[in-house]
């Protein structure tokens, strides 16, 4: 199914898959992120709605990125891998850093979650380029 060139199960398959690789990457990485982030395992307690609304935002951040990549041109693994970049760079990293040195945050918490949402753009980049 395409929407003005957006294929939306391109989009789910990307949400999906990158929900999956955030889950992953704060399995490996969660004790060292609770620390950074100066939280105690029950401060972050997961819960039913947590994760729908971490899905849904995991949603519409594949359907917005895959227009992205639509537009940049030929909806290819290589362009999707790329736009990810450029975007992660140009706009999550550099949030990411402004944001967590005017909270007094660690360079090891801007790393953790930098890192995470670098895999998640890289990975929706890539289900988008290769799926269309």
């Amino acid at each position: 199914m395409m929407l003005d060139g957006i294929n939306l199960l391109a989009v789910l398959a990307a949400a999906i898959a990158s929900f999956v690789a955030g889950a992953a990457w704060y399995g490996v990485l969660g004790k060292h992120w609770m620390r950074a982030a100066r939280l105690t395992k029950e401060q972050t307690r997961p819960s039913a709605p947590l994760f729908a609304g971490t899905f849904l935002c995991q949603l519409l951040m594949a359907f917005v990125f895959a227009g992205l990549v639509y537009h940049a041109g030929p909806v290819t693994v290589a362009n999707g891998l790329l736009s990810a970049s450029l975007v992660w760079v140009g706009l999550i990293a550099t949030s990411l850093i402004v944001n967590h040195r005017f909270q007094g945050r660690p360079w090891s918490l801007t790393l953790i979650d930098g890192g995470h949402w670098l895999a998640v753009l890289l990975v929706q980049g890539a289900v988008i380029g290769a799926i269309g």
